[in-house]
């Protein structure tokens, strides 16, 4: 791992104690439609080899426990990786300690390369000649991204969105916006990686149950919330104490999560 790398990783309390188990409940699942989009884009039924880059606790690995013969996931904040292997009960499922820039693993092995909320940590021109070399030809690339939460509820999704906002400006005023989304994924940044022979967006959803408990959980476990805690700002420059108060009183209610993908097709 470079000392960039480790300073951010550092820096974004992912590392702290708990941190790894309440990230894992409270964060939403991979979007289903992946499972049925993917594989036939690579030409097979069922991938030999799924790579998931910056694999955090493994969400996004596990998710092709059934699927695929085999999922690694490539991780290199320890804490988080080790609530992985913990939380992994699947043989064809593991883990491996090292940065996406250099990830061990055999020249053209992987039919899906993935990167689930982690595109943005990476410097584009050192990811992309990895995935590159570890994607065989015909294989695809998907970085995804939730872009939006949809509850059905106003006032609970005002009190998330001004915790949000909140949380972002004060991030800025402190100077603790170096990690917010510092390489974010574009169609012109897997064009220009000269890796692949097609590149598209794709926008989808994916729909989970959710209620008060989990919207406090899930701003928790998000680092525009996360990062200011940390650094001392209270609850309420947060809006956390707010949007406690309208959380209790929310119903359990199918949620909404909206979704951007960008997919590229090894040439």
């Amino acid at each position: 791992m470079d000392a960039e790398l480790r300073r951010r990783l550092e820096q974004s309390g992912y590392g702290r104690s708990g941190f790894a188990e309440h990230y894992d409940r409270f964060r939403p699942r991979p979007p289903l439609a992946l499972l049925e989009l993917l594989p036939p884009l690579a030409g097979v039924d069922r991938p030999s080899l799924v790579v998931d880059l910056g694999c955090g606790t493994g969400l996004s690995t596990r998710f092709w426990a059934e699927l695929a013969d085999e999922a690694v996931g490539v991780e290199p904040n320890d804490a988080m990786r080790t609530f992985a292997e913990q939380a992994t009960d699947t043989s064809n499922v593991r883990y491996l300690g090292a940065s996406s820039y250099e990830t061990g693993l055999p020249d053209a092995c992987a039919d899906l390369v993935t990167a689930s909320q982690s595109l943005h940590w990476m410097r584009p021109e050192r990811v992309f000649p990895e995935i590159g070399r570890i994607l065989r030809p015909g294989g695809v690339f998907c970085a995804y991204e939730y872009r939006g939460l949809v509850t059905g509820l106003w006032e609970p999704e005002e009190a998330f969105a001004a915790t949000m906002e909140a949380g972002g400006r004060i991030r800025r005023e402190r100077g603790l916006a170096a990690n917010a989304r510092r390489f974010p994924p574009s169609v012109e940044r897997l064009e220009s990686s000269g890796i692949f022979g097609r590149v598209r967006e794709l926008s989808f959803h994916n729909v989970e149950e959710g209620d008060g408990e989990r919207l406090v959980g899930f701003a928790l476990a998000i680092g525009a919330v996360r990062t200011p805690l940390d650094d001392g700002a209270s609850e309420h420059e947060l809006g956390l104490d707010r949007l406690r108060e309208v959380a209790a009183r929310m119903p359990p209610t199918p949620w909404v999560f909206l979704y951007c993908a960008w997919l590229g097709i090894r040439a």
